[in-house]
């Protein structure tokens, strides 16, 4: 399978086989805000208590857009919360982000969303964890409010790209089947399923279905692959950095994974990030690497394993 038959448009075999720190950078995610006004069980809190200032922000998207910014994420923490959000959309669209991101649990003003899509906003994840108000409310600490989530995913949904990101743990796993299909009604683009633990039965569950991401990972569990972590076969260097970045206050990280698992970051914000992290990926063995090891995503892997493949740049060691 190639890696644009998967459903995650930032990724390609041939973005694999180019990738260096030298060209364009393809995807990254910035943390604005670490505030949340949920409180889901699962969520791994990460970040400086302050929300991020406006010059911070822009000094980031400054120094991405400078290396050909293709794809941006803004997250957080709930980023509807932090009073730039539009701003950072309308900058980053100005200077020509191709895509602009925004991972939201779905409770701002309709007002709000409406105002990001048309400042630019094109991708919007939404956590929907539950399929009924009693699930919604556990699953999100007794904050979220169902009727108030499903009319801002249809809302959306009629805008613009969305997709339903749905957690699964021990207390919604027997209703994935339920959630998927909520999902479908209420108009996404597609589903994101992810196991907060290790494993990947109630995935296997699913019926065949026309959403490419959903079934990717539904044939993965077929096939007795987990969604999360490494096997012997993988990729011991992550290519991804080359071109893929996430931040967090001052610092910048492999990705938010190791960010949210309490991982060291790579180095400070600077215009030296990209050779900072050609070295990192040279020198770092994530097999070895217990955040890595055991949290890597699937399409992480492919993309890794692809790259060692394709790319001359592959550390040959």
């Amino acid at each position: 399978m190639k890696l644009e038959d998967i459903g995650f448009y930032t990724l390609s075999d041939d973005r694999a086989k180019n990738a260096s720190s030298t060209t364009p950078l393809w995807r990254c995610e910035v943390l604005v805000t670490n505030r949340c006004n949920f409180n889901c069980p699962y969520c791994r809190h990460v970040g400086p208590e302050r929300d991020m200032t406006w010059d911070e922000a822009k000094r980031v998207l400054d120094l991405w857009v400078n290396d050909g910014l293709k794809n941006v994420r803004f997250s957080g923490g709930e980023p509807t919360l932090w009073k730039h959000l539009v701003k950072a959309v309308e900058h980053c669209n100005s200077n020509g982000v191709e895509r602009i991101a925004i991972s939201t649990n779905g409770s701002a003003d309709l007002d709000l969303y409406t105002e990001l899509v048309e400042a630019g906003a094109s991708d919007f994840s939404i956590s929907f964890d539950a399929c009924c108000a009693d699930d919604c409310e556990k699953m999100s600490g007794n904050k979220a409010k169902w009727i108030g989530l499903k009319n801002a995913i249809q809302h959306l949904s009629s805008k613009t790209y969305v997709t339903a990101g749905v957690v699964l743990t021990e207390d919604n796993e027997d209703s994935v089947v339920e959630i998927v299909n909520s999902a479908k009604e209420l108009g996404v683009s597609d589903i994101r399923v992810i196991p907060a633990a290790q494993h990947a039965k109630a995935l296997a569950g699913l019926p065949e279905s026309d959403s490419p991401i959903l079934e990717y990972r539904r044939k993965k569990a077929l096939a007795g692959k987990t969604v999360r972590g490494l096997e012997c076969s993988d990729s011991k260097h992550c290519m991804l950095v080359l071109d893929d970045m996430a931040i967090v206050g001052d610092s910048h990280y492999p990705c938010i994974i190791y960010a949210r698992e309490g991982g060291e970051p790579i180095g400070k914000v600077s215009d030296n990030m990209r050779a900072e992290r050609l070295d990192w990926m040279k020198t770092h063995d994530c097999k070895q690497d217990a955040i890595c090891a055991g949290n890597c995503l699937d399409v992480c892997r492919d993309y890794n394993n692809t790259a060692q493949r394709l790319n001359p740049l592959y550390p040959n060691d």
